[in-house]
């Protein structure tokens, strides 16, 4: 069975990051360490740092005085950060720059009296905390219909902003209709998009064009992983969402001549070593990566875990 890696695959700066700061953490200060929601939405990350002494909360108030705390890579509202500092706890804030990014640029379009809205997931942590980080209301569209029901004036100077896991392909038609109903709306430059989400995207729609079927390593909550099966199923390609190879189905592989993989942003490559494995288990496998983008972007460490 002929295998292709998509590239890129798996983990994003962000997520590196992420993982980086609560293993910084445990090794100088000590466990436990306390992480407020899942650092990243992957289980084998979130346990093998259970492991090594990270505590895992959805709660600030199950965090103990004093004890190191991290915020996840999906950022955090206002509130919690508030509440963190009233209650003195020392703070590691792990949330990826780029969700950074769209909270800031909420700030400053709010600031300049325009009328907000986010395209993203309801419920997804991330879209929690950017709502809660922006100083005013925030109108959260999931689709084109949300924009026709938004409740506003088309003369309304309205701006928005996206969920970072969503791509320049995942929200063009929600943008199109924001552009048709206003007469006054402005948004963030195409480039600001997250670059991994649109790059994992790509690769999985280059795949597409090799392979019979498609395995997507990732967790079920993941919400870019979920999108990459997602974007395999509407390229005609029959797509699987899989946590590692023991979540293998023989049965998907029937007649199927090239199989590809690719991993969310939260995946470590492990996974994918771990379904390649499977798939050995049920016969010849010959593997080859397929050329996409290189992706060299590292972002810095909070100050006070930087050695030196």
């Amino acid at each position: 069975m002929q295998v292709y890696l998509a590239q890129p695959r798996g983990f994003c700066a962000g997520v590196v990051r992420a993982i980086e700061i609560v293993e910084r953490a445990l090794e100088k200060y000590g466990p436990p360490v306390y992480v407020r929601h899942e650092i990243v939405h992957n289980k084998h990350v979130v346990e093998s740092l259970k492991a090594k002494g990270a505590v895992f909360v959805e709660d600030l108030c199950e965090v103990p005085p004093r004890a190191v705390t991290v915020f996840s890579a999906h950022g955090v509202a206002r509130t919690v950060e508030e509440e963190a500092a009233a209650r003195g706890l020392p703070v590691l804030n792990a949330t990826c720059p780029l969700v950074t990014k769209v909270h800031n640029q909420g700030k400053r379009y709010m600031a300049k009296g325009r009328t907000l809205v986010l395209i993203g997931h309801a419920g997804h942590p991330e879209v929690e905390g950017t709502m809660g980080q922006v100083p005013g209301p925030v109108y959260l569209v999931q689709n084109t219909a949300d924009v026709a029901a938004l409740p506003l004036p088309l003369d309304t100077p309205m701006a928005y902003i996206t969920q970072t896991t969503l791509s320049v392909d995942d929200t063009k038609d929600i943008i199109s209709a924001l552009q048709a109903r206003f007469t006054d709306l402005q948004g963030p430059d195409i480039r600001d998009i997250c670059y991994a989400t649109q790059n994992r995207q790509s690769a999985v729609r280059d795949l597409s064009k090799l392979v019979d079927v498609i395995l997507v390593v990732g967790a079920a909550n993941s919400s870019n992983s979920n999108r990459l099966r997602e974007i395999g199923t509407e390229a005609g390609i029959a797509s699987y969402l899989i946590a590692d190879g023991s979540e293998l189905n023989p049965v998907w592989l029937k007649d199927a001549k090239a199989v590809g993989i690719t991993a969310g942003a939260s995946a470590p490559e492990v996974l994918v070593d771990d379904v390649i494995q499977a798939l050995r288990r049920i016969g010849p496998v010959e593997v080859a990566v397929v050329p996409g983008r290189e992706e060299n972007i590292e972002f810095r460490l909070p100050a006070e875990l930087v050695a030196g």
